[in-house]
């Protein structure tokens, strides 16, 4: 983009039929709202406006409260640049914006919506740049991403946020009080938002390296909540990446226009050094997916092992448990065998055999210690005694 760039005429407004109808606002008693109800595009306050404002030559020259503010007053600026804010904006906002600054259908839509692959995509004089912020949540251990997308003009520079997205309120005043950096037109604020999100980067990176230093640990120490851990963190890694690595393609392509679109010498070592970051980040990202995976295989391993070794325990407290019991039941076969005796000669029926034998007596004992010896030496012979 060149510096300072003539301003454009304003397009006609026109009615975009590619979107879906925006419900009428309606006040209390069903009725039409005025015009000038708040959200309905005229001088009030919009809803979904974080920050507008107004620059030239550097400096902040109007801060208005609406976007039919900030029209008018970067109409009243020939070199001026407006730099508008917006946080989850309604259909009619974006409407009010596309007509105002010929924003292209696709892009609106992409805006319309979250969950966008980070891309870079011109559209005439305009580009249109989705980002994925990240950032690191100390509390629940987890990475929290969000999506930003931005609209860059020759004159405007717009932003959109779907949920955890840089402090861009910190990359404003940055700039503002660069006043020169300014000056250099909506690319500066581009590349100022870029550097914001890859240093937002940094935080989730060390806190991710901390994650796997203690999951290392609880591997090791058998925790078996581990695993879960492990999965959610590499979960987490996957979108880590899709954030960052489209972000090495995006800014190459914008250093291949450098000498097309005469971008300033600082701007490109601005962008250089962003680049520079993205691709440590990305690397980093790559290790740390390939790092979660050898500890999930290890994780495993040791899952295995001590599987296999509570199962040899039970296998061997099995095998104790079959010896005792072949203990005790070849003692209760041996005990068994002269209860059946003297069971039987203890009925006295009168018309037994035997029951006025002389040698009865004997016989029953020596018959009782024969089966008995004979069933110790088998169950011996057997390993069972």
């Amino acid at each position: 983009m060149p510096e300072n760039p003539p301003r454009r005429e304003r397009p006609t407004p026109k009615k975009h039929s590619w979107l879906r109808p925006t419900a009428t606002r309606t006040n209390g008693s069903g009725r039409p709202a005025p015009a000038d109800a708040p959200g309905s595009g005229s001088g009030t306050a919009d809803t979904s406006v974080v920050h507008a404002a107004v620059y030239r030559d550097g400096h902040r020259v109007a801060t208005p409260a609406s976007l039919a503010d900030t029209y008018r007053r970067l109409r009243e600026q020939p070199q001026g640049m407006a730099w508008i804010g917006l946080d989850r904006p309604s259909e009619s906002e974006l409407l009010s914006l596309a007509d105002e600054f010929d924003l292209h259908q696709l892009a609106v839509e992409d805006a319309l919506e979250a969950h966008q692959r980070p891309k870079l995509e011109r559209y005439g004089d305009t580009l249109f740049v989705v980002l994925r912020a990240a950032r690191y949540l100390d509390a629940p251990e987890e990475v929290d991403f969000g999506e930003l997308h931005i609209f860059v003009g020759p004159d405007f520079v717009i932003t959109v946020g779907h949920g955890a997205a840089p402090d861009l309120s910190a990359v404003r005043n940055r700039m503002e009080a660069a006043p020169e950096l300014l000056a250099l037109g909506p690319e500066a604020v581009l590349y100022a938002i870029l550097d914001a999100v890859v240093d937002g980067y940094a935080p989730v990176v060390s806190g991710v390296q901390n994650d796997i230093d203690e999951i290392e640990t609880e591997v090791f120490s058998g925790d078996p909540e581990v695993s879960r851990r492990i999965y959610e963190l590499a979960r987490e890694m996957v979108e880590f990446q899709r954030a960052t690595r489209p972000l090495v393609g995006m800014l190459h392509n914008l250093m291949a226009g450098f000498a097309k679109y005469g971008t300033d010498d600082e701007l490109q070592r601005y962008l250089r050094d962003v680049a520079d970051h993205v691709t440590h980040t990305s690397e980093r990202v790559d290790g740390f997916r390939s790092a979660l995976a050898d500890i999930l295989a290890v994780n495993a391993t040791l899952v295995t092992q001590q599987q296999n070794a509570e199962m040899r325990a039970l296998a061997e407290a099995g095998f104790e448990q079959n010896e005792e019991i072949k203990k005790i039941s070849s003692w209760a076969a041996i005990l068994f065998a002269p209860t059946l005796v003297g069971t039987i000669y203890g009925m006295n029926f009168q018309a037994m055999p035997e029951l006025h034998w002389a040698f009865g007596y004997p016989f029953a004992i020596a018959l009782m210690a024969v089966v008995c010896v004979s069933l110790y030496f088998i169950f011996k012979r057997r390993d069972w005694l």
